[in-house]
């Protein structure tokens, strides 16, 4: 086949994707950097160009990211972010000075590199994935910004993760827990074998609390390459946090002072463990001994957004959203709805991927759960509605579940379970719903909520 023939230009963010999505997907993993290596080379080594903050970790990934992201730009430095996946739109994957790219800016970075896909393609084994594709994509526009540092989140894994083609300046290590096991390992120690993987010689290394067999793993990878690491509970961490009215009070400890009373906009204790990871990871960044502006990181900490992480996108009745997809993240979830929220009944809206441990997930949630309307998003990776239903029943009993495939008649069948909920209950606390299961789900929700809102409403 002629590969010039493939070349033709997309012109529109929908042909872009279209382009993208035709390639392997991002669930088919193969051990091998040779592709983005091959690629990267071709485009220049942009990685290159700029240091990297490199993060890895079940868990917290994007929300640590953005904070990072945050607390460089109210350091005036230029930041470049790569975060996957997307909650609405793939433009969101590449951001620059905090903000994705818009469509046009979108289009113009696949279209830089387009021509370069098919020298790869023709000389590989197997094309370039859609995920290589993307990074490639994300390094390049970064250079052409140019960008002071870039902000990397690994999409899965570390060592074998596109985004490794990059050495990290600094190495983030978010909580390790169990996910994605059949490309991974299966205990936490093999999985930490891979993702300390991006740790590279000569890197600064953030470490958050982890069990006794990652810290050990981590230890062990860093000793080899000649890294230098920080520990959460060691070198840094959270001193005290409180519940507030949009989000808590933390106490931070960074590795060169501390900042108290710091307003954080994000509920639960795993986001106070995010905010400290992220303070590390940017003393750590910057090096040197002074500590950070007191002004400065309350003022970054007061504006981080987090879309689709315990986000209140309607009121009346409530609809929070949150992209837990796995039992480490749902039982994180679980522990901040009691401790910020008194939502009386909250009924859940879940629909899981099929290669994920939904029964893990909906055990973690359902002491805070009333009722549980399963469903299933509209990609052919979803777990049908039917078969997460009957593993519901075990977990919730027949009487607290019911199947609703369709998305949007799900959120409506929830909306009106919580509100009847809500009249019966008497209590002074109002019924709520809550989505969660996958970023996917998440994503179509919001997008659903968010779009038919009334003007006015809260965002």
């Amino acid at each position: 086949m002629d590969h010039d023939s493939q070349a033709r230009p997309a012109a529109t963010l929908a042909e872009v994707e279209d382009a993208l999505l035709s390639r392997w997907p991002e669930t088919r993993l193969e051990p091998s950097l040779d592709r983005i290596a091959a690629f990267t080379e071709l485009l220049g080594d942009p990685q290159r160009g700029y240091p990297v903050i490199h993060l890895t970790g079940t868990n917290g990934k994007t929300s640590t990211s953005r904070m990072v992201d945050t607390l460089l730009r109210a350091l005036e430095l230029r930041t470049g972010r790569f975060t996957s996946p997307h909650v609405e739109s793939i433009t969101e994957r590449i951001s620059v000075d905090g903000e994705p790219l818009s469509d046009e800016a979108f289009v113009r970075a696949f279209t830089d590199v387009a021509p370069y896909t098919h020298l790869v393609d023709a000389e590989a084994d197997h094309p370039l994935s859609f995920f290589e594709t993307v990074v490639g994509m994300a390094f390049a526009a970064f250079a052409d910004a140019p960008v002071d540092v870039a902000v990397v989140e690994v999409g899965m894994g570390g060592s074998w993760d596109a985004t490794n083609v990059a050495d990290a300046d600094v190495a983030v290590l978010l909580p390790v827990a169990l996910d994605h096991a059949k490309y991974l390992g299966a205990t936490p120690a093999a999985i930490a074998a891979e993702k300390a993987g991006i740790v590279k010689p000569g890197s600064r290394v953030v470490v958050a609390e982890q069990s006794e067999a990652v810290a050990a793993v981590v230890a062990d990878r860093v000793r080899e390459v000649g890294a230098t690491a920080v520990l959460e509970g060691v070198d840094f961490g959270v001193e005290a946090r409180s519940p507030a009215v949009g989000g808590q009070v933390v106490d931070l400890r960074g590795l060169r002072g501390t900042y108290p009373e710091v307003f954080l906009p994000l509920y639960g204790a795993h986001q106070a463990q995010n905010a400290a990871v992220a303070l590390a990871t940017v003393e750590a960044f910057l090096g040197g001994d002074a500590p950070l502006a007191d002004e400065v990181v309350r003022a970054a900490f007061a504006e981080v957004t987090s879309p689709g992480r315990l986000e209140i996108v309607r009121r009346s009745p409530t609809i929070v959203l949150d992209a837990a997809h796995n039992p480490h993240g749902a039982e994180a979830l679980a522990a901040a709805l009691e401790d910020s929220f008194s939502f009386e009944p909250l009924v859940g809206v879940v629909g899981v991927m099929a290669d994920k441990d939904h029964e893990g997930l909906l055990a973690a949630l359902e002491p805070r759960l009333a009722h549980v309307v399963v469903t299933q998003a509209s990609t052919d990776r979803a777990l049908p509605a039917e078969e997460l239903g009957a593993v519901a029943r075990e977990v919730f009993g027949d009487g607290r579940v019911s199947v609703v495939p369709r998305l949007a008649d799900a959120l409506d069948a929830a909306a009106a379970l919580a509100e009847a909920g809500d009249a019966l209950s008497g209590s002074l606390s109002s019924g709520a719903v809550l989505v969660t299961g996958s970023v996917v789900t998440v994503g179509e929700a919001r997008r659903m909520v968010v779009r038919t809102r009334p003007a006015g409403g809260e965002r």
